[in-house]
């Protein structure tokens, strides 16, 4: 595979801008200032700060967020490794529009911008148990349409993914990357049985055996064993970085996205939250990988960005309260002892 059709991504994701540390200090001292024992908000203090990082603006904002599903189909269902059929992406994706899912739901409860962007649902990527899920144009091609899809005035991207058979080719990603085999990270995905779990397994050492020798860079592992929808998150990942808007990363498949850029360059996923642990149990091991942490750990495995906008609601929450809490001099309340 031709290391120059990825080159340009490779630069991107290892030039990447720093974060705007002077935002961050300029938070830090608000919240110096606010109602409440330094650091008893926790998490939600860190999260305003990790918006004014990487937005660059000392009064971060939540008034653009939005959730993006990358949608893609995976000739990988063909071995079984789902319990529904691959027709099924497309019908989700209808019932996302129609507001149906789970993810529309609380995008329309928190007033969450929702975008579906479909990845040729016709024509599924190969079956990585025979063939490359896709040549390096194409791969190359949904990277770019990745970096694109998010142009716009968002100040928040959370994103997600829809694809029956997905989790089997996230599997494969990982394992790639850090070792194992395929029972070391198949989960249940979309509810397989014992049977279907143990032939998601075998499709990832059959897909790691077919390819060896092919699997030496991180485009080469996207290429060669990932899907569509991943490669369009790995754009969206770049894209987001060099736009300074911060990403919320939402579970098991997202994240294999997040891991390969991660493999290229691992500060380039600096400016990404990673929004839960996903019950599914490769999950866990992935972030450990990176070195990184979910938000929150609630037990959830259906993707579709729903971890994601959850975060991006806690996100909102701790913005509000670092903009609207009184200091103590608004609310005539003593500060700490000297």
């Amino acid at each position: 595979m031709s290391a120059q059709a990825f080159a340009d991504f490779q630069d991107l994701l290892m030039l990447g801008p720093d974060g705007n540390e002077a935002a961050v200090e300029a938070v830090r001292a608000r919240d110096a200032q606010l109602t409440k024992p330094a650091g008893s908000l926790g998490q939600l203090e860190y999260l305003v700060e990790f918006l004014a990082r990487w937005q660059g603006k000392e009064s971060p904002t939540v008034e653009d967020p939005m959730v993006a599903i990358f949608a893609a189909n995976h000739g990988v269902t063909d071995q079984g490794v789902s319990a529904f059929p691959r027709e099924v992406t497309k019908q989700m994706v209808n019932n996302f529009t129609k507001g149906g899912a789970a993810i529309s739901q609380i995008c329309a409860l928190h007033e969450i911008n929702l975008r579906v962007f479909e990845l040729a649902l016709d024509m599924p990527t190969g079956d990585i148990t025979v063939v490359p899920a896709m040549d390096e144009r194409t791969c190359a091609a949904t990277i770019a349409y990745g970096m694109e899809a998010i142009a716009g005035d968002v100040d928040l991207l959370c994103i997600g993914e829809m694809g029956i058979g997905n989790t089997t080719v996230a599997a494969a990603v990982y394992a790639a990357l850090y070792g194992g085999t395929g029972a070391d990270w198949v989960g249940r995905g979309t509810g397989v049985d014992d049977a279907g779990l143990k032939r998601k397994a075998d499709a990832v050492d059959r897909a790691l055996t077919r390819h060896a020798g092919r699997l030496n860079t991180s485009f080469e592992i996207l290429a060669n064993l990932g899907g569509r929808e991943i490669a369009a998150m790995v754009g969206a990942i770049i894209a987001t970085r060099h736009q300074k808007v911060p990403v919320i990363v939402d579970g098991f498949v997202a994240t294999a996205a997040a891991a390969i850029a991660h493999a290229v360059a691992p500060g380039a996923i600096d400016h990404c939250l990673f929004a839960h642990v996903s019950a599914e149990h490769g999950h866990a091991k992935a972030l450990q990988s990176m070195g990184k942490t979910g938000l929150l750990d609630l037990g959830m495995r259906l993707g579709e960005g729903t971890g994601a906008a959850l975060a991006a609601v806690l996100c909102n929450t701790a913005l509000h309260l670092h903009k609207n809490m009184a200091t103590f001099a608004e609310a005539a309340v003593d500060g700490k002892n000297a």
